[in-house]
């Protein structure tokens, strides 16, 4: 390790200066280095294209490759897990006081996400990509921001043809020249006279937290609540009233049958509930739900595909909704086992969930959302 920290010291220093060989001789450390080796670690590139490698990929083997190697920090969508960073999303809200800042709302160079994509990724595995996998991968994060159809295949000949929606956001940083004037010389000693004084404390303005975090986080999360814990209550709520009712209504004519409407279970709602977490990153169900990465669910059950107003799906999707494809729970049910498999190049990276169970529990929780 020490060799080659001496190595690239000496290199910088002969980069900077010229003068590599007088350096080492100077103080016996390292060499110059040979020009296959400054290769090895000069990998960057500029926004006109200089340095990018020839090579093509598509967005759907970058799908697949995200899924492998980036979905783990990133989400299938590259909508983020935790604490990792969101890839995609965020137009239109450079203005706001929280900006989303991704790589299709804020990058203005496509050449910054290959080149780190080349240079720094996968997490602990870096530089292991084939030229070919990054412009897959990075493909796919422009269709993950809706920059690109599906079938888009990027290449170091169409590179530069890729305009990001935040390319014309960024200045030349001028200010040494154009505020020269309010530069003044920083005062170094004796700036203020008398000695500073302590006059209050925390305690005194009363901004010193009196209650635990894990109190104050559990008082948030109860006010914050999702709409569905109270649709939970309000269904098995709505169970017990039309169970009463029909014990107390007269008897139907024959002639006139009446469809018997089946109540929701509550405890399967409540499961569904739990087992919907893992889509809550794509999906929104409420009174409030908005399309995200994926679209809103309300009403899904029994619903024609492709059909949620705002939400563009992938070409595969929207063809099987024009063929007629409905949503029944049979549909559904073949769907979430596993979605590549039932519907190849669909937007959904989700795996699909391998048990029954959780199946049968989250349609159960998606059929208590009506339009």
């Amino acid at each position: 390790m020490s060799k080659y920290r001496n190595l690239i010291i000496t290199s910088a220093l002969a980069a900077t200066l010229g003068a590599a060989p007088a350096f080492a001789e100077k103080f016996g450390l390292g060499r110059t280095a040979l020009p296959e080796e400054i290769a090895a670690w000069d990998l960057d590139i500029s926004p006109d294209g200089t340095g990018l490698p020839v090579g093509s990929g598509n967005a759907f083997d970058g799908e697949e490759l995200f899924a492998d190697y980036c979905a783990i920090c990133h989400g299938d969508f590259a909508e983020g897990v935790d604490n990792w960073p969101k890839l995609a999303g965020g137009m239109d809200t450079l203005d706001h006081e929280d900006p989303l800042k991704t790589v299709g709302s804020y990058w203005p160079f496509l050449s910054t996400t290959f080149d780190y994509v080349r240079r720094s990724m996968p997490f602990g595995n870096a530089q292991t990509l084939t030229d070919d996998e990054v412009y897959a991968i990075v493909a796919y994060i422009l269709y993950s921001n809706d920059l690109v159809d599906d079938d888009f295949e990027l290449s170091n000949e169409n590179f530069l043809e890729v305009e990001m929606p935040n390319a014309g956001g960024f200045i030349v940083d001028d200010r040494l020249t154009s505020e020269a004037h309010f530069v003044r010389e920083p005062c170094m000693a004796d700036c203020k006279e008398g000695t500073p004084e302590v006059v209050m404390r925390a305690m005194v303005l009363d901004v010193t937290p009196e209650e635990t975090k894990a109190r104050k986080v559990q008082e948030l999360m109860d006010a914050t609540k999702p709409d569905a814990d109270r649709d939970t209550a309000a269904v098995a709520e709505t169970a017990v009233v039309a169970e009463a009712a029909t014990e107390e209504a007269e008897p139907v004519a024959e002639e006139a049958p009446v469809e018997e409407v089946v109540a929701l279970d509550p405890e399967m709602i409540a499961k569904g509930e739990k087992v919907f977490k893992k889509c809550k990153a794509c999906h929104q169900v409420g009174e409030k739900a908005k399309n995200k990465t994926g679209p809103v669910l309300n009403g899904i059950v029994g619903a024609p595909a492709g059909a949620v107003e705002g939400f563009k799906y992938s070409k595969p999707m929207a063809a099987a909704g024009e063929d007629g494809l409905v949503w029944t729970e049979e549909e559904l049910t073949a769907f979430l086992t596993k979605p590549k498999a039932y519907m190849k190049k669909t937007k959904m990276s989700f795996a699909g969930l391998k048990k029954e169970a959780d199946i049968d529990a989250v349609l159960t929780y998606l059929k208590s959302f009506g339009q």
